[in-house]
């Protein structure tokens, strides 16, 4: 289980004022399930998901991965946690100037991987996603979604415990979307990988998620079952929500 324990996070403005964008937050995931966190844009979502691998550290609070708190740890150790936290993001963050498979092989050379290793796990990840034949070309041959197929091999090569998406398809077409979100289910279901994801897009929580977290105002207000497609708010906020988006 992934959680997040009491979770306070404030940052500070260029006004000189405090703004707090998590307030006592908290958040369980069962291992294996596909999690969604869903607001509004401000509501604290992206910064709730962020701090699952730390890279937005929490003022109070604690963050546990695999029954261990991580709230406190620091350099070598938290490289070593965070080689098990995939993340994709919005704008799949790939180096133009090296090919797909040197894109991929990336986080491999930085763990420290053997070179004779490298090459099939950059393979096996590309074949995961349907990209092997893509494995010598440039990002800017590829499509958005084959962008961002390429950002999950990457993200999948340190064979993670937990895969975190920060609106994976916020940029993406119709089309496109769907490509992701059938990508990101097949690699829930090959791998038992525990996935979460931030969004604003209802349909895409219905397609893909367990559960989901309604969030405003930087608190979780409600954590509900997704059911066939189904999802059955009881705060008001959730109700107006679910009709907004």
């Amino acid at each position: 289980m992934f959680e997040l324990k009491n979770i306070n996070k404030s940052f500070q403005l260029p006004t000189g004022e405090t703004f707090q964008v998590l307030k006592d937050f908290s958040l369980s995931v069962n291992k294996g399930e596909v999690f969604g966190l869903i607001g509004l844009s401000g509501a604290g979502k992206s910064t709730a998901l962020r701090t699952f691998n730390l890279l937005e550290a929490p003022d109070q609070g604690q963050v546990i991965f695999k029954g261990k708190d991580i709230s406190t740890i620091q350099d070598k150790e938290l490289r070593l946690v965070r080689q098990k936290i995939g993340m994709i993001f919005q704008h799949f963050n790939l180096l133009s100037n090296k090919t797909v498979s040197e894109n991929v092989a990336l986080s491999l050379k930085i763990a420290g991987w053997k070179s004779a290793q490298i090459k099939p796990r950059v393979m096996e990840c590309l074949e995961l996603v349907r990209l092997q034949d893509k494995h010598d070309v440039y990002p800017n041959q590829l499509s958005g979604g084959q962008k961002q197929r390429v950002a999950i091999a990457r993200s999948i090569a340190n064979n993670p415990d937990l895969l975190l998406a920060d609106e994976p398809t916020s940029a993406l077409d119709p089309l496109t979307k769907n490509e992701i979100l059938e990508c990101l289910l097949r690699l829930n279901k090959a791998l038992g990988l525990t996935v979460v994801i931030s969004t604003h897009e209802m349909g895409l929580v219905k397609k893909l998620c367990q559960r989901v977290a309604i969030i405003n105002g930087g608190q979780n207000l409600e954590t509900l079952d997704v059911r066939e497609g189904q999802i059955q708010p009881t705060s008001s906020f959730g109700k107006a929500l679910l009709e907004t988006i």
